[in-house]
């Protein structure tokens, strides 16, 4: 196999026809990879994105070609993949207002230019789920962007499809995400085309590094809620002496401990599985 490129969480190996995508324990924050790893973490994103491509087969096709057809040394933490020409948006949905979401809102009211009603809090639940795409930024950060400019971009037939299939994807997730006590506030998708054409959802698909977990049973408006993702390691970065550019700082062992954790209770608590490496 021959490596051709290695991101801030996965390395992609190319192997044949395929792609061999393979989730490491890295742990970026701010677009920047810190230096401390994370045990089982890829792993962990790697079950539970199988586990959301098996609920969601009916929605939409996934990149899946095997999980166990893999080198040995990537066990457990890899998928033989079909390749795809990504399209350049990153797809959110959000169904809660918070994070960069709640900053664009109290700026002017709006997200990706979808008006929202006036006076609303952070973590406050929205009246239904939106769709708010940003660029897929090559360096730098990625921009929130209208739905209009993104059709622009890449076809009015694709957006509404893919809209109407991310905005899908969350509502079914959320779904079944609440039933077993944990709310999804907003989750970030990819999607690419086959070499038919298909449109195809690939990368991962509600984890802890793609989404917003919070416990239901602790949830209140008006105020941050305790996450179960990477949030976690956010917040515990923006209370060291750090400016946010490379290189990042290390992750002390309790933080480290606690993460795992998190993610961990999530697998658990969404598929029902006790977790075992």
């Amino acid at each position: 196999m021959e490596l051709i490129h290695s991101g801030k969480v996965r390395d992609v190996y190319a192997d044949g026809d395929d792609l061999v995508l393979v989730a490491t324990d890295r742990v970026s924050v701010y677009d920047v990879v810190l230096p401390t790893e994370v045990p089982d973490k890829g792993k962990i994103l790697t079950r539970l994105s199988l586990w959301w491509f098996e609920q969601l087969a009916d929605v939409v096709p996934n990149h899946v070609i095997s999980a166990t057809d893999v080198p040995a040394e990537f066990a457990g933490r890899a998928l033989r993949v079909q390749r795809l020409t990504m399209l350049p948006v990153e797809w959110i949905a959000r169904g809660y207002l918070t994070g960069l979401g709640l900053k664009q809102y109290q700026k002017d009211g709006r997200v990706s230019g979808v008006e929202l009603p006036p006076g609303l809090v952070e973590s406050d639940r929205l009246p239904e789920p939106i769709f708010t795409p940003t660029t897929k930024a090559t360096e730098g950060h990625d921009e929130f962007i209208t739905y209009d400019e993104m059709a622009a971009q890449i076809g009015a037939d694709t957006a509404a499809r893919l809209r109407e299939t991310t905005l899908e994807v969350y509502r079914r997730g959320a779904a079944l995400a609440l039933d077993r006590g944990i709310i999804i506030a907003d989750t970030k998708l990819e999607f690419g085309r086959a070499a038919d054409g298909t449109l195809v959802l690939g990368d991962e698909v509600l984890t802890p590094d793609s989404s917003r977990f919070w416990p239901a049973d602790e949830y209140a408006p008006g105020r941050t809620q305790n996450s179960l993702d990477k949030q976690f390691v956010r917040d515990w970065s923006a209370t060291v002496d750090w400016d946010r550019t490379p290189p990042g700082p290390e992750i002390p062992e309790d933080i480290v401990e606690a993460t795992r954790a998190r993610y961990v209770e999530v697998y658990e608590r969404l598929t029902g599985d006790r977790w075992t490496a």
